[in-house]
């Protein structure tokens, strides 16, 4: 029997499994696939998220393969820059004073490596269904039953611990699907001053780009029910009005996805915990999903490994709550203010931003609430 098992060798698992083992708790990640999921996926690390991956012996290997951006833009659609944000504000908070940018599929191997001979990983063992026993649960999988004192379920949207255990999962679609494109572009030639991290305002056809180490990554919404073949078709055309390069764009790689806001009623249900996508789910504007599900790893599995080493039941019970309280009031919030405010032309919006730039003060505790700076500190 395992102390730990935990469904999902992501980004979410892999942390809460590294947390785990170097607490000295026996641990056996269950992952479905054959490999680990080489995806990009998300692709911005926050301040925070990196402070924690620091005390886990990762961070320098994070930042060897990502781009360090030390600022990021609104702009308009086709126009100058509203503002420029600049993440050194937050020198005196963080010893990383900026965001990198890195697919989540370059750091999953590095959480693998980094995890003591003492953690087991399973490929290709697809969680069926979860069950109380004596002494612990029987986690079903598609090579046999799994025994464990605890269970964390940290396998996606779609989680399979989660519907074992019968939670809901409340919330809402977005009315307009999310397209994004992967592109081997240099756009900076053909859109100067651009950032690495750029937000596009545009009430008809707002956009995202993200400069990636492999790609460009542009995000556009699409109006639900269309078809997806016919979307992909007109993506070409979508993207030379982004910015005409006097050829076809080459696109690399192109998805078409729903967006969820939602979030089950608890964290906790006994000795299985939920994290991450498993728990809550929003839109990937302001990059918050992968970044506070690493925050849950880390929060819930401290408290989990506290509890296991004779704290009261009570701490964990805390984490869980509190892991909740945030993934309502500041990564659901803040991401569907990201999403509203790039759909406007609110012109006096635009110059509050101009006006937060300018204001290192202002512009601080902004951006200490944008990457869920604040949200770790409160209580």
């Amino acid at each position: 029997m395992s102390t730990v098992a935990i469904a999902g060798a992501g980004p979410v698992g892999l942390t809460a499994a590294l947390v785990l083992a170097r607490r000295g708790v026996e641990v056996t990640v269950l992952e479905q696939g054959s490999a680990l999921a080489s995806e990009s996926r998300a692709s911005t690390f926050h301040p925070p998220t990196l402070e924690m991956l620091r005390d886990l012996g990762v961070t320098p290997d994070l930042m060897r393969e990502g781009l360090v951006a030390r600022t990021f833009q609104y702009r308009e659609r086709g126009g100058d820059p509203v503002a420029t944000l600049d993440l050194g504000v937050l020198s005196e908070d963080t010893e990383f004073p900026f965001r990198v940018q890195c697919e989540q599929s370059k750091l999953t191997p590095i959480l693998l490596d980094a995890l003591p001979g003492s953690a087991q990983v399973r490929f290709g063992h697809t969680v069926e269904g979860v069950s109380a026993e004596s002494g612990g649960l029987r986690v079903a999988t598609s090579r046999g039953a799994v025994h464990c004192e605890w269970l964390i379920g940290a396998d996606g949207a779609h989680s399979a611990v989660r519907r074992g255990i019968g939670a809901d999962f409340e919330g809402s679609t977005y009315p307009e699907r999310f397209l994004v494109a992967s592109v081997d572009e240099e756009l900076d030639a053909v859109l100067p001053g651009i950032a690495l991290i750029n937000y596009v305002f545009d009430p008809q056809e707002w956009l995202v780009m993200l400069r990636t180490p492999d790609h460009w990554r542009v995000l556009l919404p699409t109006p639900a029910g269309t078809a997806d073949d016919l979307e992909l078709r007109r993506l070409p055309e979508r993207l030379a009005g982004v910015a005409d390069l006097g050829r076809p764009w080459r696109i690399a790689h192109a998805s078409l996805y729903h967006v969820h806001e939602r979030v089950t009623p608890r964290f906790r249900d006994g000795r299985v915990l939920l994290m991450g996508d498993a728990a809550h789910v929003n839109n990937p504007l302001g990059g918050l999903g992968m970044n506070s599900g690493i925050h849950d790893a880390v929060r819930m599995a401290h408290a989990l490994a506290d509890v296991l080493a004779g704290a009261p039941d009570d701490v964990l019970e805390q984490a869980a709550r509190r892991r909740r309280t945030v993934a309502v009031e500041h990564v659901q919030r803040t991401s569907r203010a990201n999403w509203s405010r790039l759909r406007t032309h609110d012109a006096e919006y635009r110059r509050g931003l101009r006006e937060l730039a300018a204001d290192p003060v202002a512009a601080r505790a902004y951006l200490r609430r944008a990457c869920l700076m604040d949200s770790l500190e409160t209580t």
